[in-house]
């Protein structure tokens, strides 16, 4: 069956309206006027309805075709039920009946639950057989969908009264937890199967989650005036935020990610309002590790109980932290700069931010404080490639890890070790942050001597990395080569190769590396990261040109197609790497939403230098309007987390990432760092 890429939107802003009572003790959720944010996001097989008012906040999704499931994720501790069916012999299509409506239930002990009940019809199958429900964190049926196993502990058998089967259970701490119930209200519920008798099945599903509800942050107090109008990003971030933590994206991140709120923050900065940008930066201090480390990801709810659990045998729900990715740590310093040293609004109240004291569990400081305790790890960290800039001093991937920057799946990286836009990049905007925080006098009562002394090499440590680092990536392909490379990479991938060929005409293509590996060779993967230096950097003239010539080269020369900006393009590559990196691969030749609006905020920023000649300006605004040419006709897509691309008759046309049997994984259909164009006008 195909299904047509379509995205809808509806917005349903107002008093609550009364919810049907389901089966159980369910009541609905008392009316008040407390904003609802009720929108639904189509991608491929994927219908998803996202709902948030009060307590509850729940996200829905509806997955048709061979393979059907439905599940329920819940930003409160990163909750979720889900149940997964039997394949098909013919394709299933899912469809709301109406608008999904918050509930709260009670549970047997009178403890209260929050999430939605909906209306669903179920059409193409007359037979409809559950395989496995999961009930447990959002992390656990991630897993269970990726793997197709999870933790014997939390599994939870049905019940059957009447026409309605439920899953419920305990949290494994014995609190409140996780109910999933569904009901026959057309076709019949027979031996655990929901049947047709006349053509169709309708559903009513009720799920809920025992978990602590976040306190929203409604969009009056997250967006400024200077925030584009556009109705499906607003209602994405709007679902996305809270006062606690932004969310990385739903169904399958609906947590704190440190990478992503930094980089969501830099680039929301103008239209984000003072409070949304502190609880942001705040989010990410009061997590830091002892060492200062930026926290990549948190495990809360009932996955921190299992990793307790398996740590030391204690039931603990007290959240755990990642601190395996390396960009995150080196990204604060200069995002924090950004919002305290130069946005206006940040600086008027910067000392009494920097004097705001933490929330986290074991001790509380102040965020000065912890905002010094990441300045010493970027300061020691760099010291070794500033006092001796050769390629083993620079920052690699922690050891036993494949992965430790945005491209965090295994091959992401293509292999390497030391990734560009850590050294490149990230490490020279920290080191020259922690100099500017040093000369504002803002950090001096949270430095003591040794600190002093430290921060007071920053600006020169800073210069040696700028200088240093990149050229120790740099990649040249001889003419021939290159031309050959694209031939044979365009016939493999069943491409037109014209215009690629046509775009390196006589010349060698030159590039920075995705990595060196560990013998500290570049591994020649043209790359989207040269973004990131187009935002944080000040590239010098002929680097930039260099970039740019490279990278807007229509692909697979470059990373440009009609449909977006591929994030990799391993043309020059090694077959195997070829074949790891490919259209299919969560980081292969795929397109990132986010990854577009860095190089159009870069281009945007390069653009405003005074020290570029007008034929490299008249470059940067060619490139720019190549790139929203290509960013505009993924529009439908662009608050999506990716999307992949197919070609056919001498055309290229978006694949929803997800949709392909061979896609490893699918894409959030809310992300939070694709909604950042509500900041990024186009020119």
């Amino acid at each position: 069956m195909h299904f047509a890429l379509r995205r809808a939107l509806l917005i349903g802003i107002g008093l609550l309206v009364t919810a049907a009572p389901a089966a159980g003790n369910t009541d609905s959720v008392e009316r008040s006027s407390v904003e609802r944010l009720s929108f639904d996001v189509d991608e491929g097989p994927n219908l998803n309805s996202f709902l948030r008012e009060g307590p509850v906040a729940a996200h829905l999704l509806l997955r048709s075709g061979l393979d059907p499931r439905l599940l329920v994720a819940f930003p409160a501790g990163n909750s979720g039920v889900g149940l997964w069916f039997a394949h098909g012999s013919s394709p299933l299509t899912w469809t709301l009946r109406g608008r999904p409506q918050p509930v709260r239930v009670r549970d047997a002990k009178g403890r209260l639950l929050y999430g939605m009940t909906a209306g669903v019809s179920v059409t193409g199958v007359s037979d409809l057989a559950p395989k496995q429900a999961v009930l447990s964190s959002v992390r656990v049926l991630r897993d269970y969908q990726a793997l197709g196993t999870f933790p014997a502990e939390v599994a939870a058998d049905p019940t059957t009264q009447g026409s309605t089967v439920t899953w419920a259970r305990d949290r494994l701490d014995g609190a409140a937890g996780y109910r999933l119930s569904i009901e026959v209200t057309r076709g019949t519920l027979r031996a655990g199967h929901f049947r047709s008798e006349d053509g169709g099945i309708n559903l009513t599903i009720t799920a809920v989650s025992g978990e602590t509800p976040l306190t929203p942050l409604p969009e009056r107090q997250l967006l400024t005036g200077r925030a584009r109008n556009d109705p499906a990003a607003r209602n994405v971030l709007t679902f996305l935020s809270y006062k606690e933590k932004f969310l990385a994206g739903s169904w399958r991140f609906n947590t704190y990610f440190g990478r992503d709120t930094l980089m969501s923050v830099r680039l929301l900065m103008p239209a984000l309002t003072a409070e949304a940008v502190d609880a942001g930066l705040g989010s990410v201090l009061t997590r830091l590790s002892p060492q200062g480390e930026v926290a990549h990801e948190e495990d809360i709810g009932e996955f921190a109980i299992l990793d307790h659990l398996r740590a030391t045998g204690e039931k603990s729900d007290a959240p755990t932290f990642n601190y395996n990715m390396i960009d995150g740590s080196f990204m604060l310093a200069p995002v924090a700069a950004q919002w305290l040293l130069n946005d206006e609004r940040g600086r008027a109240q910067a000392a009494a931010f920097l004097k705001r004291r933490d929330a986290r569990r074991d001790k509380p400081q102040a965020m000065g404080a912890d905002l010094v305790n990441n300045f010493r790890f970027v300061l020691n960290a760099a010291r070794n490639f500033a006092d001796d800039p050769k390629a083993p001093n620079l920052i690699a991937l922690k050891q036993g890890f494949d992965a430790g920057q945005w491209r965090d799946s295994p091959d992401g990286l293509g292999g390497g070790r030391i990734p560009y836009d850590v050294n490149a990049v990230f490490v020279p905007a920290a080191l020259e942050a922690a100099s500017g925080f040093f000369i504002s006098g803002l950090l001096n009562s949270y430095l003591n001597a040794q600190d002093r002394e430290l921060f007071a090499r920053a600006a020169s440590m800073a210069r040696t990395w700028r200088s240093k680092a990149g050229p120790l990536f740099e990649v040249s392909v001889p003419n021939a080569a290159a031309r050959r490379k694209i031939s044979d990479y365009a016939a493999a991938l069943r491409v037109a190769d014209a215009a690629a060929l046509g775009s390196v005409a006589d010349a060698a293509v030159s590039f920075h590396a995705i990595s060196l590996n560990a013998d500290d060779e570049a591994i020649p993967i043209l790359h989207s990261d040269e973004g990131f230096e187009l935002l944080f950097g000040r590239p010098r003239p002929a680097t930039l040109n260099q970039s740019l010539t490279a990278l807007m080269r229509p692909f697979p020369a470059g990373l440009v197609t009609p449909v977006g900006m591929v994030v990799a393009n391993p043309v020059y590559a090694a077959p195997a790497i070829q074949a790891r990196l490919n259209r299919n691969a969560y980081h292969g030749t795929v397109v990132w939403s986010w990854q577009q609006a860095v190089f159009a905020a870069g281009l945007e920023r390069q653009l405003e230098r005074k020290d570029l000649e007008a034929t490299l300006k008249a470059q940067l605004r060619s490139a720019q309007k190549e790139l929203w040419g290509a960013i505009n006709a993924g529009h439908n897509m662009r608050n999506s987390e990716l999307w992949s691309w197919s070609f056919a008759d001498g055309r290229y046309s978006i694949a929803p990432f997800g949709a392909n049997a061979a896609d490893p994984d699918e894409s959030n259909a809310a992300q939070l760092w694709s909604t950042v164009y509500l900041a990024i006008p186009p020119p």
